[in-house]
């Protein structure tokens, strides 16, 4: 009996009860669709379907009109760097202490040297991902101190815990990157964990990665240590590293962000300026309003780039939620972040950047109704807006403050159904499936014809998570949730892991770096 057939011969019992056995066949089944380990790696994507946009030619030269004059009059302050200082002043800026004031039209000259278009390469050559145009780019969770380990525990992450989600991201099919700080190991003093990150994220993947930000020698080390996996040449004419610059809204860049923003940009590494917004404490509340301190904030940075070095890779990145006007916490999956997030996609495609935005976001404490409702609606947005670098695609929960085992998992199920989705839909003469339909003919049904014998295997996204059969069957499974199911994939890819090669001798290369340049300080933990 093949698996069609299995799958659909109790479909008109009127839901009678099977026994055990036939609900341990189909938990093994469902067990062997998902695999011990992860399935085949899926390519970055690229999309077939159009972008959804919300603003027409006059509110689009509306924004940036008004970005203009926030440029000009208001100013950018570009907070405790002499060097950037003195860049603009060179460039033609108007220099008032540390703000910086932009006659109209020079951000935009300026990143007219800046690509289109670029590609991101990875150790494995098989995983590099394009950058830019239609195509859609699946990073995990980034940032969070805390992790909610397999255990139901809320905790301080730790360097185990990075690892595991390097893991994770490399099994993962629909992840394209192993990301970047997928959390925070607070085990390891402040000053040397960015070494062992980057390590574990070269280590444990051949996935493309991103690189510290949080010091200019930090971002130095991570070029230092690409430069061991790839050759100084190829890392100075190509993108290796991907790396987060945030602006420290509203309008000021401050010296952390742009001391590392100029250690990638000289070394011809990729910065992804983000405006950090919070509408209504970082930001207006009105979604105009945001758009245009945003844009402001992304043509003065990214712009800089280009000041540093002609032709260095940068993308327009936003991250924009709404507050609660009665606690100031954040809030996801809401409509005007999703008007935001449209916006500035189209203002992104209008300067010719790449564009950055969106995720699986939620505010919820664990990954319940909530979380899954929220993250969502921001991660259909962040299709359809057509982005192509998505941070946060999966891990996400408690507004950034966890990264979540469950919740990535059942996030990176998501992720293939936006990956199905992106496919559009297929106009081929098997997409057609005129001769199912003449087969077929009036008053019978398609389940055995020729046609959809040949095609079920991969016509419908089949999740590993997700269950729909019978009350009854899921009853004799264990009355399990989807939490529950997600942690026990998740158990099984981290049993299953096997590491990719990496070359002895630039293993042995980059741990002895890592060794010389942790002895040459001593351990901070401020």
């Amino acid at each position: 009996m093949d698996d069609l057939t299995e799958h659909t011969a109790g479909a008109g019992d009127g839901g009678g009860r099977r026994s055990r056995g036939e609900g341990r066949g189909a938990a093994a089944r469902r067990a062997s669709r998902s695999g011990g380990g992860a399935g085949p790696s899926l390519p970055y994507i690229t999309r077939k379907i159009g972008v959804y946009e919300v603003l027409d030619e006059e509110g689009l030269s509306l924004i940036e009109r008004n970005a203009d004059t926030v440029l000009e009059e208001i100013g950018i302050e570009f907070r405790d760097d002499a060097e950037a200082l003195a860049l603009w002043k060179e460039a033609g800026a108007d220099i008032k202490g540390q703000r910086v004031h932009f006659p109209k039209g020079l951000c935009r000259e300026l990143l007219k040297t800046a690509p289109k278009e670029f590609t991101w390469h990875a150790r494995n050559p098989a995983r590099s991902v394009h950058i830019g145009g239609k195509a859609t780019v699946f990073a995990p969770v980034y940032g969070p101190p805390f992790v909610r380990d397999l255990d139901g525990k809320r905790r301080y992450a730790t360097i185990e815990d990075f690892r595991n989600f390097v893991k994770l991201s490399y099994m993962a099919p629909s992840m394209h990157s192993s990301g970047g700080t997928v959390c925070e190991p607070v085990d390891v003093p402040v000053n040397k964990r960015h070494l062992d990150m980057v390590y574990s994220h070269i280590k444990y993947s051949d996935k493309p990665f991103m690189g510290s930000v949080t010091a200019p020698e930090r971002a130095e080390d991570t070029v230092a240590m690409a430069k061991l996996v790839f050759g100084d040449e190829f890392v100075e004419n190509n993108c290796v590293t991907l790396n987060l610059i945030n602006a420290n809204s509203p309008m000021v860049f401050d010296e952390t962000m742009l001391g590392a923003l100029k250690v990638y940009a000289r070394h011809n590494q990729a910065s992804v300026v983000s405006p950090f917004i919070l509408s209504g404490a970082m930001s207006p509340v009105t979604v105009a309003g945001t758009l245009t301190q945003i844009l402001a904030e992304v043509l003065a940075g990214a712009s800089f780039t280009q000041l540093i070095r002609k032709g260095s890779p940068v993308l327009f990145g936003t991250f924009a939620a709404s507050i609660s006007m009665q606690s100031g916490a954040p809030t996801f999956g809401t409509p005007e972040p999703a008007l935001v997030s449209y916006g500035a996609a189209q203002l992104a495609r209008r300067l010719g950047l790449p564009f950055r935005t969106g995720g699986s976001l939620c505010a919820s404490k664990v990954p319940d109704a909530q979380a899954a409702h929220e993250s969502a609606n921001t991660l259909n947005m962040t299709l359809l807006a057509g982005t192509n670098f998505v941070l946060h695609a999966a891990g996400w929960l408690e507004g950034g403050l966890v990264s979540s085992y469950e919740k990535f998992m059942i996030d990176q199920d998501q992720l293939g159904m936006m990956q199905k989705m992106a496919e559009g839909i297929d106009l081929s003469e098997n997409g057609q499936a005129l001769d199912a339909i003449r087969e077929v003919g009036p008053g019978s049904h398609y389940l055995g014809c020729a046609h959809t014998q040949a095609n079920f295997q991969s016509a419908f996204y089949r999740s590993a998570l997700a269950d729909n059969n019978s009350y009854e069957q899921w009853e004799v499974e264990g009355e399990k949730r989807i939490e529950q199911r997600a942690n026990a994939l998740c158990r099984s890819w981290l049993e299953h892991y096997e590491a990719p090669a990496l070359d002895p001798a630039i293993d042995d290369a980059l741990l002895a770096y890592i060794q010389k340049r942790k002895d040459s300080m001593p351990d901070a933990f401020t």
